[in-house]
Parts: C-alpha cells; structure tokens; sequence
C-alpha cells in the first residue's frame, strides 16, 4: 500500500477571487447630498445653520463614526446591581462608542437647540441635525430625545430650572455617575409604562407620599414599578405616579438619581430588556422603594404634563424615522451603483431603478413633512401663536408619527432587499436599519393611539381640522388629485363616532398623503410632485415599492436627486 501524498497547501491554486463586493459606504457628506433638507431648511429660517450642518454631515460620515454606530449595537449596555462589598449601585455601562456617539449629540445641542437659542428657524436647525446623526445610530437618540422634551416641562419650576438649565443646556458630554448638581450636564428620562397599563397610563399603581412639604416642589417617598423605564443611566426621570394611595391622583415628579445628601436614589434597576433592535441604549425595569421625588406641575396634573413632553418626543419618533427611511435608501443606492448583476449595474436595470425610485419618493415627501412639522413646532405656541401651525401640531403631529414610522418599516426591508443576502447579514448596516425600524412605531404610543389621538385633537378643537384642511388646499394650488383627497377626508369626518374609529387608520394614512403631497406641489420638484400623487393619491398602489409608472430616464432623475452622482 502506498501512502498518500498531499501537496503544500501553498502551491494549490486559488479557489476564487474576492471582485464584484460592494466596498463599505463612507467618507461622504450627509448634509451636502441631500436636495430635499438643505430646501427646506433653507425655506424655514434655519439657512444660518447650513455652515454647522454641513460641518456636521461631513465628521458623520467619516469611517471612524460608523464604526462607533456599530460597535454600540455590538457591545451592549451591562447592568451592575451591586458592588464588590456587596453595596447596591444600580449602575448601567457603556462602551466608549456610546459615549463617543452621545458627545456628537451633545456638542450640536440637539438636546436643547431651540431652547438655548430661540431664534427664527431654530426648530428647523436642530430638527435637521437630529435627522443626520439619526441616519447613524438610533439608540443614543432616546435620552437626547427624551431630555430635550423634559425642557419645556421643567422651566415651570423656577428655582429647579435654575440650576438644572447651564446643565440642560451644556454642549459637552459628561458620562460619570455622580449627583447631577456634580455634573456638567445631566440626562433626563421618562418612567411612564407599568406591567398592567402599557400605553394606558391611568391603569399605574405607583404611590407617592409626602415626605416634606406637600404640593408643587414638595418632595415626595415613591413605591411602585415601572414595566419600561428608559435610558436609567439619566441623572433624573420625570415619573408619574399616584398622589397618596393607588386611587389617588395622577402627578409628576422629578426623580433623581442621586438624593441630595449624596446617596443613591432607591430607584433599583431589576434588569435590562433584551430588545429586538435599539440595543446600544439601556431600557430596563425598575422598582422605587421609597425614592425621592419632586412634585413638578400642579397636584393631579401628571397627565397632562407627562403628555406635553410626550408630545415632543412624538416628533423625535417622526424625525428619527425619516432619517432611517433616508439612510436605508442612501445604502441601497450605493449598493445598487457598485454591484454587478447579470451583465449590468444594479442602478442601471429598469426594475432596480423603478424600485430605488420610488423609495427616494418615500424619503423626500418624509423628509418635506418632518421639517414643516418641526416648523410648526415653532409657531405653535406663545402670545404669536399662529393658528394654523398649532393644528399642524396637534394634529399632524399623531399622524405622522403613525404614518412615516411604519412606511419605514416597509422601506427599510426593502433596502435590505437591494442587497439581497449581504442585507441579511450583521456585518453590513442593514440588518441593524431593519431592527430598527419598528421602535418608533411602539414608542410613545403605537399605531392605534396615533390614530385615535388625531381623532381626539379634532374632536377637541373641530376648527383646528378645518385650518389644516383649507392650508393643505392652499398649499397644493387646487390640484385635482389633492382637492379630490381633501373632500373625501372631510367626508369621513362628517360621520358617526364609531365609523370614524373603526376609519381612523385610514383617516390618519390620507391625511399624512395629502400633506406630503401638498407640501411637494408647494415646496418640491414638479416632477417629484406629480409622480407622488398619481402613485400615493391616484392609483394608491404605493404600498409596494417599485410599482411606479414612467420611463427609464424620468425614474432615473428621481434616483440621481437623491443622491447625486
């Protein structure tokens, strides 16, 4: 018997060739490439901003950045309980990627921007820059989003504000756990959600008792739990809970993490979520064993006050989703430019094109409505309030928290479908975009609570829905397709209660359309505007992308401003 014989493995011939991958997207301007923003942040005020943002597109897009997004969802958040001796601490640690993410947050003020500078346009700024670091990394945005909203709510309690505001407002980041008057700049969260209530927040049983003082800035003893509590690394939450006993009424309070004496708040994190997606941010449970806090607003008003930075961080939802639909479809284009399939560019094939196409439609009429939206934001309220933008507001704000969180859900899986098996896989980005995608759609409130929350904003205020029709009408220069769209809109608002409820979805879709629409024929490009409504408006067929009418040259133009070559 002879023994085999076995070659160098170095002397065998390779087994392939690595060509046709599509190299990773970086090195690029998020700011500069994208028509659509610079328009419309342009038209509403904030061009004194367009210096920073494209500053700030430019350090987003470097590889180094990137990387941080990645490797935050990689290396998750990991709770400690206890110390070495044994010593409760109740403490959540981060990669450095987190942190590195949350100081580009901070150093553009996206917690605070329109708060620390309230100028014209200043809405429009920030809400422009939140939307390019959006298109990075989502699970930082929720304490950024949720301090920002906490502002207007704490500026009620003067002497609190007075030391909170230089921290609030502060551009430099500060990780260290320590009392937040220690701090260069704090955190806030929110701690609304229990096991047994979900988004009914009247269903909590969490008891505050008086402990010195009563009343507005007394402090009070919690007991309770909260199912959800988000980003518990915050240096304080606004917490609802119930005045006395667990019948008592609904209030807010102000709950630190540190008690002024230096101690640790008894705010005990009993663990953390294993969520699908947004896993580089913390959400955990946790249980109040007599922690203190700070009554804010008035004695039974928590409702309404946790509802008024409720509705701040809605528009976040909107912005973040828009970004994500963007980012999924600046990754989808760049694959399609790069990668070969039977003998042509990807970006090259009729029904590549027509699918990329009508995603960028998706991306813009989104982009075009978020920025309006924030641009009512600021003019909504104060001794100028303008009437129209305070239902813009009210009601659109619902709407398009419904409407753009869940087309992005549809267009993230489908960007994951232009790279095909590559999408599917970890190492890209698109795998995170799609875990993603469905958070901001749960996320203070999902869609049914939208839904009905338009419903309930009319029903409160009957001509506010009128103002925004007439402005839609306006806006869209009696447009046949638009005019058809308002009449049928208010058609379902001439019926009976429950007939509007059980058509609250579909009330809520046509009026998201119709503003898209409207704000394209007003603000947009022609041609974008048109293919718009004969594909969302016309044949309603734009629930699955790639279905639009044209030739190959016009689909083309509407891929090439999305992303100019």
């Amino acid at each position: 018997m002879t023994s085999a014989s076995f070659a160098d493995p170095a002397d065998q011939p390779a087994t392939h060739r690595v060509f046709n991958q599509v190299p990773d997207l970086s090195g690029y301007n998020l700011f500069d490439i994208d028509a659509a923003l610079r328009g419309a942040l342009e038209r509403l005020g904030g061009g004194w901003h367009a210096g920073a943002l494209h500053r700030f597109g430019a350090t987003l897009g470097q590889p180094e950045v990137m990387a941080w997004a990645a490797r935050a969802n990689r290396l998750e958040p990991e709770l400690h309980t206890h110390d070495r001796t044994g010593e409760r601490v109740d403490r959540v640690d981060f990669d450095t990627s987190w942190h590195a993410l949350l100081s580009l947050l901070r150093g553009e003020q996206l917690q605070a921007l329109p708060f620390a500078q309230p100028r014209a346009g200043a809405w429009a700024a920030r809400t422009a820059g939140y939307f390019l670091q959006a298109q990075i990394e989502s699970g930082t945005l929720c304490p950024t989003t949720m301090t920002f909203a906490s502002i207007p709510v704490l500026r009620r309690e003067t002497s609190l504000f007075a030391e909170l505001e230089p921290r609030l407002y502060g551009t430099v980041h500060d990780p260290r756990d320590l009392p937040w008057r220690d701090k260069r700049s704090v955190l806030i969260g929110m701690g609304m959600t229990e096991k047994q209530g979900g988004s009914d927040v009247r269903a909590n049983t969490t008891v505050a008792r008086a402990v010195r003082g009563e009343g507005r800035g007394a402090e009070y003893a919690l007991t309770g739990h909260k199912w959800f509590f988000s980003a518990p690394m915050c240096d304080a939450h606004l917490v609802v809970a119930r005045m006395g006993a667990e019948d008592g009424p609904l209030s807010c309070f102000f709950v630190p993490r540190f008690r002024d004496d230096g101690s640790r708040n008894a705010v005990q994190i009993q663990r953390l979520k294993n969520k699908l997606g947004n896993r580089s941010n913390a959400s955990s449970e946790v249980e109040f064993r007599g922690a203190t806090g700070i009554l804010i607003g008035e004695e039974g008003r928590g409702i309404p006050t946790i509802i008024e930075m409720a509705t701040n961080t809605r528009l976040d939802c909107v912005i973040g989703s828009a970004a994500l639909l963007r980012a999924a479809l600046v990754q989808a284009i760049h694959h399609a430019r790069h990668r070969m399939a039977f003998g042509r560019l990807l970006a090259d094939q009729p029904l590549m094109r027509n699918v990329l196409a009508d995603l960028a439609l998706e991306s813009e009429a989104a982009t075009l409505l978020t920025m309006e939206l924030a641009h009512a934001f600021e003019h909504a309220e104060g001794e100028a309030a303008d009437p129209v933008a305070a239902a813009w507001k009210r009601i659109v704000t619902p709407a398009a928290k419904f409407w753009i969180c869940k087309r992005t859900l549809e267009a993230t899986g489908e960007a994951m479908e232009v790279w095909g098996g590559n999408g599917y896989v970890e190492e890209g980005p698109m795998a995170r975009f799609y875990r993603e995608a469905p958070v901001n759609s749960i996320w203070e409130g999902s869609g049914n609570i939208m839904c009905l929350d338009v419903l309930r904003a009319i029903q409160r205020n009957p001509d506010d829905a009128m103002r925004l029709l007439h402005d839609l009408g306006q806006r869209a220069g009696g447009h046949a397709a638009v005019r058809a769209e308002l009449a049928s809109l208010q058609a379902m608002l001439r019926a009976a209660p429950e007939e509007q409820e059980t058509a609250a979805r579909r009330f809520a879709q046509g009026l998201v359309l119709t503003a898209q629409a409207a704000l394209l024929l007003a603000h947009g490009d022609g041609e974008v505007a048109e293919t718009f409504i004969a594909s969302r408006l016309g044949r309603q067929h734009g629930r699955v992308f790639g279905t639009l009418d044209g030739g190959a040259a016009a689909l083309g133009r509407l891929v090439e401003r999305a992303w100019p070559v």
